[in-house]
C-alpha cells in the first residue's frame, strides 16, 4: 500500500503580483497556480492588495494549470 506523503506549506505574504508569479518562485512551475488558489479558496490568479497565502512544498501533481481539474 502506498501512503501519500501529508502536504506541507510555507506562507507568503504578497502584492502587486499573480499567483503564477508566485507559483513560479515557490514552485518553480508557474502552471501549479492553481494548486495555490486551491488551498487558499481563491479563484482568481491576480493579487493585488497585500494576502498572506499558503503556498504548497514539495512536489506537486500538476495539471498544466487548469483551474478545477
Amino acid at each position: 500500500m502506498i501512503v501519500p506523503s501529508p502536504i506541507t506549506y510555507r506562507t507568503v505574504t504578497a502584492a502587486n503580483t499573480t499567483l503564477f508569479a508566485l507559483a513560479a518562485q515557490y514552485m518553480n512551475d508557474a502552471t501549479r497556480w492553481n494548486e495555490i488558489a486551491a488551498v487558499n479558496g481563491i479563484s482568481d490568479p491576480w493579487i493585488s492588495a497585500a494576502v498572506t497565502l499558503k503556498v504548497p512544498t514539495g512536489a506537486g501533481r500538476g495539471n498544466g494549470g487548469i483551474l478545477g481539474l
